[in-house]
């Protein structure tokens, strides 16, 4: 098992917010298709406070998003002409293909944020899947040895499965853990997974993971245990995250996923030059209408992706 620890990450468009990201890590790439998990709050997030989130319409390329909040409430809005609120136990799934532009701000009533945001890569024979918001409420189903999943993408084997598409084979589940309690879940041996401890600490097949950690269980495991504890503690919660490797080499940089340096220097170019392949966001009313990419490095972009490769 290999334990992925958050790097702090200060937010752009969220008044000091700061982040916790596992993924992408010099470690590891990806866990399937995963290519990058932000890990926020809880942080007060009324006006001026630091968990306030305000981000302008900025681009996309090449990914899908998945918003999942634990607390608190975000408007989100895209150049597909979708406008959603997004709340805890509600999947919001955007996707990017060629290109898309989308802003997110906290609503007037949250008073805490706290949550994910994660971007699964699109393979290249999916990359010009139409943009647009999917959206998805999972029920909470029991979980024998004591808590509840909540399955919004993929399968949990013997629990549930998500109606939502994605184009490749993936599994996204908040499991909430019960105090004292033990499960044993099976998965597909297909699969890599990373199981991202949002409260804990919990032990995973035995071995403890710390809040905002991921530990990453390789292809070939048929189950995973987890503990959450001693009975009478505050439980547990983890978001369960799988998928078959994604052996695709891909650039990212930015907000951009392309398959060369080129494309993803094409796609910066373009968003700046305010190019109508990522269309426009209707009724953002921030301060800025825009947020602009920065300067490329000046060593070019180096692929990730594949198995086995560096970051």
């Amino acid at each position: 098992m290999q334990i992925l620890n958050g790097k702090k990450v200060p937010l752009s468009g969220a008044d000091g917010l700061t982040v916790l990201r596992t993924i992408p890590h010099r470690d590891r790439p990806c866990v399937g298709a995963w290519c990058f998990a932000d890990h926020y709050g809880p942080a007060p997030a009324g006006p001026g406070e630091p968990g306030r989130m305000d981000v302008p319409p900025h681009p996309h390329t090449g990914l899908q998003t998945v918003s999942w909040l634990f607390e608190g409430e975000l408007e989100h809005r895209d150049s597909s002409g979708a406008v959603e609120r997004v709340r805890p136990g509600e999947l919001n799934r955007m996707a990017a293909g060629q290109g898309i532009a989308h802003s997110e701000v906290s609503t007037a009533a949250t008073t805490v944020l706290h949550g994910l945001q994660l971007w699964v890569v699109l393979p290249s024979a999916a990359r010009d899947l139409p943009r647009g918001l999917v959206r998805h409420v999972p029920d909470a189903v029991a979980l024998a040895g004591g808590g509840s999943a909540r399955v919004f993408l993929g399968e949990l084997i013997g629990v549930d499965r998500s109606p939502v598409t994605m184009a490749t084979p993936l599994l996204g589940a908040q499991l909430d853990l019960e105090a004292g309690s033990l499960l044993t879940l099976s998965l597909d041996p297909r699969f890599e997974y990373g199981v991202l401890v949002d409260a804990g600490p919990v032990r995973v097949d035995g071995v403890e993971v710390a809040r905002g950690d991921l530990a990453v269980v390789d292809v070939g495991a048929e189950t995973l245990t987890l503990g959450s504890g001693d009975e009478g503690g505050a439980g547990a919660r983890v978001v369960l995250l799988g998928g078959e490797p994604f052996t695709e080499e891909f650039v990212m940089w930015w907000n951009f996923v392309g398959g060369s340096h080129e494309e993803v220097a094409a796609a910066r170019e373009q968003w700046n030059d305010r190019d109508g392949r990522f269309g426009e966001v209707p009724g953002y009313r921030g301060a800025t209408s825009w947020l602009p990419a920065p300067p490329l490095p000046s060593a070019r972009l180096r692929p990730r992706g594949g198995r086995g490769r560096r970051p």
